[in-house]
């Protein structure tokens, strides 16, 4: 009992570590919200397959994987190194990878020239609602 008590305590910690982006996002989710975080970006191998909102992947679609955002939420994610940015619809859950805070498809990273870095520093805001 004490070996599940202490790994359960162990999985929330190292949860709670990924949580601040996340959480930072989530109060961010009115519109005009901003927050900023790691990008990375996903594509080939998850080509057509179903996203958490039931849409199938389309890697050069501009969409991203966010983790609390509601589906349809568009969010103009910007590199704070370089003027460019990119507004993408989140689609899907992730990232899952602890440090990052959204996930593109592979259009929407060439679009931020970001394909060959894999992660970068990003600005996100919240600039609009589908549907």
């Amino acid at each position: 009992m004490k070996a599940i008590t202490i790994a359960a305590l162990a999985a929330i910690l190292v949860a709670g570590a990924s949580l601040p982006a996340s959480a930072e996002m989530a109060g961010a989710a009115g519109l005009g919200g901003e927050s900023y975080g790691i990008a990375s970006w996903y594509g080939p191998g998850f080509k057509g397959n179903r996203t958490a909102s039931g849409e199938k992947f389309d890697p050069k679609a501009l969409t991203a994987a966010h983790p609390t955002l509601p589906f349809g939420t568009l969010v103009e994610v910007s590199r704070r190194d370089r003027k460019k940015s990119v507004i993408v619809m989140v689609t899907d859950r992730g990232p899952f990878v602890a440090g990052r805070a959204i996930d593109l498809s592979r259009a929407a990273a060439r679009r931020l020239h970001m394909s060959t870095q894999g992660a970068v520093p990003v600005r996100m805001q919240v600039v609009g609602k589908t549907e």
